[in-house]
């Protein structure tokens, strides 16, 4: 299953993130991948207003992982860049973060075969010298065959059908 949608803005990313928000259940995790500048951050800053989050919502890159609580579910916002060792990716104890809440893990390419089965991955990708960017939402398996519909609906403003980022 794959989503092409565009967002013009960086609002409109965080209106993506902000959308997908709801559908999420405890224990999924997200893997946000793109190059540096792609909104990877922006996309977890809806995420967290759309789980119910009202605070700040900024970048792990130093801390490598940021927890928000007080929405509907608690949001882990992890941050795998500076990480050179699968090892170093092990002791941050992801798999157990996700286990109430959703995870986010910026960088997520790196780390997906330590995701949960049936993770979604968010590609954003910058098409142009613009603020536009690209983001390609995919996901495999049980968990999102059964919201997936929902998702295309909730998403369908931003629809990049047939587009590729």
């Amino acid at each position: 299953m794959r989503l092409h949608l565009l967002a013009p803005t960086a609002a409109d990313t965080r209106a993506i993130g902000e959308a997908l928000g709801p559908m999420l259940s405890s224990g999924d995790a997200l893997a946000l991948t793109g190059e540096l500048g792609a909104g990877k951050t922006t996309f977890v800053q809806g995420l967290a207003r759309g789980l119910g989050f009202s605070g700040p919502v900024v970048s792990p890159t130093f801390t490598l992982v940021r927890e928000y609580r007080g929405g509907r579910l608690p949001l882990v916002h992890a941050d795998v860049y500076r990480l050179d060792r699968v090892q170093e990716v092990l002791d941050l104890a992801l798999e157990e973060e996700v286990e109430d809440g959703v995870l986010a893990v910026e960088w997520g390419d790196v780390v997906e075969a330590l995701l949960p089965a049936g993770h979604l991955v968010v590609e954003l990708t910058v098409p142009g010298d613009g603020e536009e960017r690209a983001v390609s939402l995919d996901a495999d398996g049980e968990p999102w065959a059964m919201r997936w519909e929902r998702l295309e609906r909730a998403l369908e403003r931003w629809s990049a059908a047939g587009a590729r980022p």
